[in-house]
């Protein structure tokens, strides 16, 4: 059994993504877990579980990353209507990075060499 590099994504990369954002805006920013929640489209609930580490602890954020997190979570305190785009800048980011290759490889070894072949083309 093997994981597409999208369930790895939805699995693990974006709650890693909204854990850190949590971190970020209920310590720096001091907001309230259900007002975090509302921003990145969780529940207040889901906010306390990666507050408490209960949740998408396995993936550990880049800090070069975690810097451009600091920029967007500043931009969404001034509007939490720009959180989306803000998660799919940083979610592209990540990919560049390579920060799933890690979770990848603990999921899909034996496959891994798919990673670096180009599609096959149609005939």
């Amino acid at each position: 059994m093997y994981s597409l590099p999208q369930e790895i994504e939805f699995w693990y990369i974006i709650p890693a993504i909204r854990r850190e954002f949590a971190k970020i805006l209920t310590k720096k920013y001091k907001l309230t877990l259900e007002k975090t929640g509302g921003i990145l489209g969780v529940s207040k609930a889901a906010i306390s579980q990666y507050l408490n580490k209960k949740r998408a602890g396995l993936v550990k954020i880049p800090a070069e990353i975690k810097n451009e997190m600091e920029s967007s979570a500043e931009l969404m305190v001034r509007d939490n209507k720009i959180a989306v785009r803000e998660i799919i800048r940083i979610l592209t980011l990540i990919k560049k990075v390579k920060c799933a290759c890690g979770v990848c490889k603990k999921y899909n070894r034996g496959i891994l060499k798919l990673c670096e072949e180009k599609p096959v083309q149609g005939e």
